[in-house]
């Protein structure tokens, strides 16, 4: 009973036999084979036993050193501070900026988009476009200067009486007066005044008051004959023609003037006698 409590102790391997192929089974109570074996495999000793010698405990290795921070300090790709660093920020700076909603990526006007400069742009051309074509069409058209007829009836001689009728001034410009005797004609009948004032143009006022047309720019004054006697016009008011229609009435022409200074005032047609 006593020999076994003993380790069974295989015999020696042959002479010339191979260590590997005859696994060593010896078992030592209380051993620590399967620590051994884990360490010799982490630092790659073997821990096979040599023929002859008992087995040795395999010494622990330090632990290794913590690698140094080197951000910043190298180009390798793979440290923080290296390639890898240079690229993200180099990233930010070659972005393109965000694009707006509704515009073409290429598009960066900061003002307006290329569909609002298109459309600029055409409605510019369509105006002057139009403008050139009625400009064009202007000279299709003559120019016309809408004035009132220079020959016109101002009715029947028995529809007037005696001193200045003012009814067809602001219509004709002129002045129809009756007389029963003319200055230059020596009869009673009509003459027609030009409402006209022979210094610079203006329209003189008739003033029945003072029997007399004043002129209310420089202070030119003409009595009922049409002649001036004060202010700074230089000559008499110009009588029309006037002679009497088909019809029996009074017709004047204002394409004809007859001047006092001339002596035109004694044409036949400057007066009509009634």
């Amino acid at each position: 009973m006593a020999d076994d409590n003993k380790a069974i102790e295989p015999s020696a391997p042959p002479t010339g036999a191979n260590p590997a192929a005859t696994p060593n089974t010896r078992q030592v109570p209380g051993g620590d084979e399967p620590a051994t074996a884990a360490a010799a495999a982490a630092t790659g000793v073997s821990t096979a036993p040599v023929a002859g010698h008992a087995a040795k405990p395999a010494a622990p290795r330090p632990p290794a050193a913590p690698l140094p921070d080197l951000a910043g300090k190298t180009t390798t790709a793979a440290s923080a501070g290296g390639a890898q660093a240079k690229a993200a920020a180099a990233a930010p700076a070659s972005a393109k900026p965000a694009v707006a909603a509704g515009r073409d990526p290429d598009d960066s006007s900061p003002l307006l988009n290329r569909r609002a400069w298109l459309g600029l742009a055409w409605g510019a051309f369509s105006a002057a476009s139009a403008a050139a074509l009625a400009a064009t069409g202007r000279f299709m058209f003559p120019n016309v200067l809408n004035e009132p007829p220079q020959q016109f009836k101002v009715g029947f001689p028995s529809e007037y009486g005696m001193g200045v009728d003012e009814r067809f001034k602001d219509k004709y410009g002129i002045w129809i007066i009756r007389t029963p005797d003319d200055l230059e004609q020596h009869a009673s009948g009509f003459y027609v005044l030009i409402s006209v004032c022979t210094h610079l143009g203006c329209t003189p006022n008739y003033l029945s008051a003072e029997s007399k047309f004043k002129c209310p720019c420089h202070g030119s004054g003409f009595r009922l004959t049409g002649v001036n006697f004060e202010g700074p016009a230089p000559r008499p008011l110009e009588r029309a023609r006037v002679v009497l229609a088909d019809d029996g009435q009074i017709l004047v022409d204002k394409g004809k003037h007859y001047q006092r200074e001339l002596g035109q005032w004694i044409d036949p047609e400057s007066f009509l006698k009634a």
